[in-house]
């Protein structure tokens, strides 16, 4: 299972592209993977033929975990599926100054042994079979050397070709066999009491998260303990941006603009002459960044990702909003490469198209903050002391106050209202 984003653990196969029997090509698409992310393609890593599927699709398995085996068709894999097995999935790894053995279907990676085992130590032990590659263990079994009594150098005390040789240049006998003692039974579980039946049509139900939705677990769990929130909230009116939106759909018939379009630039200005609010907290210290890469939230049905749009700071409205619209359409059908989803420097999360009047969004690490967007309503307002109805909508900056005080967020919000309040502000 290869990592396939900065942030995956695990994946998902979601199906596999080629059978068992199947001749694969290096670079050949073997598999389909649902990330944290995206659903992505394996390639696979070598050439050869498709010897055996390790994980079934509808299966989840940790990075690293063995999928799959490319390898010649008459080579052994036998004690590469072994290990595996005795591993908990884990694929190995060969050593890399031994001849080349099958081809995993994606990359693996090997965890340290869990009692520590390094060189010099007794030879590693995984699920009562003595850890050692295919090539140890055949030069082991026609040297007559026993495994059991070698020192295994691999990752976590794994035996590996060298050690073998090593035995063989110090004439080293076959060593009796160092028994392996079984494994104590596991203590009985209790018994848990039977729950009552619940009427019909009120049962519970589990499902396993997605790994988007496990992906959003972790990175809240990152961000709305350790990073200190603060909350800034104005209303804006947009009567005047609504009729600019309406005058250019009439002149220009090519791309509508969208409220959301609007929101992005006005964002992307607003940075531009606040700097200090377009920064991320490192430690000890701040980093300014140059460019501005807005993070759009889109809500998916499994959970929420933000496309990235790239130097927003730097573009013009109707540029963005076709960039936009391609990266929301392209997030919905989980179709997002990595790069376009990493990166970002501040975020916007609009809610208004769900009914929503005013709401607080958690950021997203390392961002220093992210704007929420309520719906857009007509309301009696004040004005030159008279009540008059107007198009009003309520915005609430997150604020990670390491970097942003609240003077700083507050002049950034001021000039987001100031822009649309004054749209053409924002387009000369």
């Amino acid at each position: 299972m290869a990592q396939l984003s900065p942030t995956m653990e695990e994946g998902k196969l979601i199906e596999w592209k080629v059978a068992e029997g199947d001749a694969v090509a290096q670079g050949d698409v073997v598999a389909e993977i649902e990330t944290d992310k995206a659903n992505m393609d394996v390639e696979a890593l070598g050439g050869g033929v498709l010897r055996k599927i390790v994980v079934q699709a509808g299966a989840t398995v940790p990075v690293g975990a063995l999928i799959g085996v490319i390898a010649e068709p008459d080579e052994a894999i036998d004690d590469l599926l072994a290990e595996a097995e005795a591993a908990g999935g884990d694929g190995p790894a060969e050593d890399p100054a031994e001849e080349p053995a099958a081809t995993a279907v994606a990359p693996v990676e090997v965890a340290a042994d869990p009692a520590g085992a390094a060189p010099g130590g007794a030879a590693a032990v995984a699920g009562g079979r003595i850890k050692a590659s295919p090539v140890a263990r055949r030069m082991a079994a026609e040297s007559g050397i026993a495994l059991a009594g070698l020192t295994g150098s691999g990752p976590g005390g794994r035996i590996v070709k060298a050690d073998v040789e090593a035995a063989l240049a110090g004439g080293a006998p076959g060593v009796a066999p160092v028994p392996v003692p079984a494994p104590a039974p596991p203590p009985a579980a209790p018994v848990p009491p039977t729950p009552a039946p619940l009427p019909p049509g009120l049962e519970d139900r589990v499902e396993e998260a997605s790994q988007m939705r496990k992906a959003i677990a972790r990175r809240l769990g990152q961000s709305i303990g350790p990073v200190p929130h603060f909350f800034l909230t104005t209303e804006v009116d947009m009567g005047r941006a609504l009729e600019l939106r309406a005058d250019l759909n009439t002149r220009f018939a090519d791309g509508k603009i969208g409220v959301t379009d609007l929101l992005l630039k006005a964002t992307a200005e607003a940075l531009n002459r606040h700097p200090a609010v377009n920064a991320s907290w490192e430690d000890t210290a701040i980093r300014y960044h140059g460019a501005v890469h807005l993070g759009i939230a889109v809500a998916l049905d499994e959970g929420l990702i933000t496309p990235v749009l790239r130097d927003a700071g730097r573009k013009g409205l109707r540029q963005i909003s076709v960039e936009a619209r391609d990266l929301i359409a392209r997030a919905r059908a989980r179709k997002l490469a990595p790069e376009e989803y990493q990166g970002g420097t501040f975020s916007v999360s609009n809610l208004g198209m769900f009914e929503i009047d005013q709401f607080t969004a958690i950021i997203n690490p390392p961002e220093a903050g992210i704007l929420a967007i309520g719906q857009t309503v007509e309301k009696p307002v004040a004005v030159d002391g008279q009540v008059v109805v107007r198009k009003r909508m309520r915005v609430t900056m997150s604020c990670d106050h390491r970097v942003i005080d609240g003077a700083t967020g507050a002049a950034f919000l001021g000039a987001f209202k100031a822009m649309l309040e004054n749209p053409l502000e924002m387009i000369l």
